[in-house]
């Protein structure tokens, strides 16, 4: 039986095996080392030791290919970005990214948010988070496997240092209303807008979003801000 009283009681994502192209499984080889995030389970991340400075933390939650997170991060060097993902096809594509452009900045850890959020980083200690086309689970039966609901959304606010913000963006109106009402009802966090967020501009477009748009998907950004 399945509980539902904990911040990681259910997986908000379904492991698959999904092939890897000859470029990705090589950069996942070769490269995974040099980036990932090494320690134990249970042991809190160290970043000023992971990446060399005391820079801004931002963690991306579920980066998928990985084109967003490459290209935020090679036009903000002033940044540190940690990288959570749990499909190894797109940490292997991540990484071919970080090599083509020669990003210092980016560091990746493989597993469930939740559960490294829970035991390796330290709270106040993230100046953002970015959330960006999680799966919606459009099915009502599903729902209880969204990703951004309490008490996850609890659990983000507990990390932010004060002023730092979450991100999210969704395709599925249904799932970004449902995440304007979690965020909004998440003690420490404020809506930086009167509903959802205007565009922001420094995010590049996900080529899942342009799959989106292609199926007059309508974008919803949302943009919280902790007080």
């Amino acid at each position: 039986m399945e509980l539902t009283t904990g911040v990681r009681a259910i997986k908000s994502f379904v492991l698959r095996s999904g092939r890897m192209s000859l470029a990705q499984k090589r950069s996942y080889e070769t490269l995974f080392p040099l980036f990932a995030v090494k320690g134990d389970e249970k042991e809190i991340v160290d970043c000023h030791h992971v990446f060399g400075n005391n820079a801004p933390l931002i963690i991306e939650i579920g980066f998928g290919m990985g084109r967003a997170t490459a290209g935020i991060a090679y036009k903000n060097p002033e940044n540190n970005y940690l990288g959570i993902e749990v499909h190894k096809p797109g940490i292997g594509r991540l990484l071919w990214e970080i090599e083509n452009l020669e990003i210092k900045n980016i560091r990746i850890i493989e597993g469930d948010a939740a559960e490294i959020l829970s035991d390796r980083i330290q709270d106040n200690s993230v100046a953002a988070f970015h959330i960006f086309f999680p799966d919606p689970w459009p099915k009502k039966r599903h729902h209880k496997r969204r990703l951004v609901q309490r008490p996850f959304t609890d659990l983000l606010a507990g990390k932010l240092v004060s002023g730092g913000y979450v991100y999210m963006v969704s395709d599925w109106v249904e799932y970004a209303e449902w995440a304007l009402e979690e965020l909004g009802a998440t003690e420490g966090l404020v809506n930086k807008y009167p509903a959802f967020s205007e565009p922001q501009q420094w995010r590049p477009e996900t080529e899942f979003e342009k799959k989106g748009r292609l199926k007059n998907h309508e974008i919803r950004e949302l943009f919280f801000v902790k007080v």
